[in-house]
């Protein structure tokens, strides 16, 4: 389930913001494998950013693809092994990243899914995807 319009519980500036001044660790780099779950590899980076709290008490999530158009999504994503809902930010991704990002998370809807909302209509991305 996605929602292609701006979503008004996400404040994409302040975001914004927070990741140019606190900056982002990846911790799980593309092609790792879960801590954890071995079955489970990233299929692009994996990180934090520095300085927050996300609901889970951690910091912020948020997934860094290989693109250089900064804060492009979210995804509200309910983890049922833990119980828990968080949101995770989708940063530099290209739309077939995005498109990744969101088929990892509703991968096995059993374990966790995610509803992805878009900064701006994807048809807006790919059409700045292809610009020259």
């Amino acid at each position: 389930m996605s929602h292609p319009v701006n979503n008004p519980d996400i404040d994409w500036l302040v975001w914004d913001r927070l990741i140019n001044d606190l900056g982002i660790t990846i911790d799980r780099p593309k092609d790792s494998v879960h801590p954890v779950h071995d079955s489970i590899r990233y299929p692009i980076n994996y990180g934090y950013v520095n300085g927050t709290s996300g609901s889970d008490g951690d910091e912020v999530d948020i997934f860094v693809g290989a693109a250089n158009n900064g804060l492009v999504a979210a995804i509200f994503t309910t983890d049922f092994r833990k119980n828990d809902r968080e949101l995770k930010l989708i940063y530099d991704c290209f739309p077939v990243e995005i498109y990744l990002v969101n088929g990892f998370i509703n991968f096995d809807r059993d374990l966790m899914e995610g509803i992805l909302v878009l900064r701006r209509p994807m048809l807006e991305l790919w059409e700045i995807d292809r610009a020259p």
